[in-house]
This record gives structure tokens, C-alpha cells and sequence, in this order.
């Protein structure tokens, strides 16, 4: 028997403004074919998907969408200085800063965007490397 972490699926609202938030992160993610269900695969072989909403209610009517934040997506970036400029850039092409820059107290510059869902992603690299 054999198990592994195989795909990320992320609910959206709009498939072609989630991809460009994620582009901007730097994640080489192919033009979708405008269909409700869109899929690629990362570096290191682990897909992720983008599931329009409307399709998502279709699947299961009672589906709600959640309050809070119950998983996390972290983007290491390098050099330590990167953190800064990739916060503003991201704020720079329109898409919703959460918490600009810092240094964290478990020792990484630390910085958090909003993609279009409102998922709250995390921009990090350790102060001591």
C-alpha cells in the first residue's frame, strides 16, 4: 500500500484572476481553457487545482464557503530582501496586502497578501541563513 499528498485544490470564484495572483508568486501555471475545473502541475510534482465556485455548488449543493482560515499557503522568497519587494509588487498589481513585512519572533522576515478569495498567503524567509 502506498499513500502520498498528490494535489492542493483551491475553491475560486474566478479561475483566470486566482491563476494571475498565483503567477505573480512566481508558480509557471499554463492559460486555463475557461472551463469550471482547471488543473496543473507544480515543481516537485504535486497538481493544483482551481474549482469554480459555481461548479463546486453544483457538485454539492449545501456547500458554504468557510469562515477563517483552516489551511495555509506559504511562498519562500529569496534573498532575504525579496520579501519586501515581492509584498509590493503583489500590492503594486492590485491584489490585497494583509500584513506588510516584518520580522517575525520565530526568526523570518515574514510578509501576508490576500489572493482573490480572500485566502490569506504567506511570503517568508529565515532572518539567519
Amino acid at each position: 500500500m502506498s499513500i502520498r499528498m498528490d494535489m492542493i485544490g483551491l475553491v475560486v470564484k474566478d479561475i483566470a484572476e486566482s491563476i494571475r495572483f498565483y503567477r505573480a508568486l512566481g508558480l509557471a501555471i499554463p492559460d486555463p481553457d475557461g472551463g469550471p475545473y482547471y488543473e496543473t502541475i507544480l515543481e516537485g510534482g504535486i497538481r493544483l487545482s482551481f474549482n469554480d465556485l459555481k461548479m463546486i455548488k453544483e457538485i454539492e449543493p449545501d456547500w458554504q464557503e468557510p469562515i477563517g482560515q483552516r489551511i495555509g499557503l506559504a511562498f519562500l522568497c529569496e534573498p532575504l530582501g525579496a520579501v519586501d519587494s515581492v509584498y509590493a509588487s503583489m500590492v503594486a498589481a492590485g491584489f490585497k496586502g494583509h500584513r506588510e513585512p516584518w520580522d517575525a519572533f520565530w526568526g523570518q522576515r515574514y510578509a501576508q497578501v490576500e489572493d482573490p478569495d480572500g485566502n490569506v498567503v504567506d511570503l517568508f524567509h529565515p532572518l539567519a541563513s
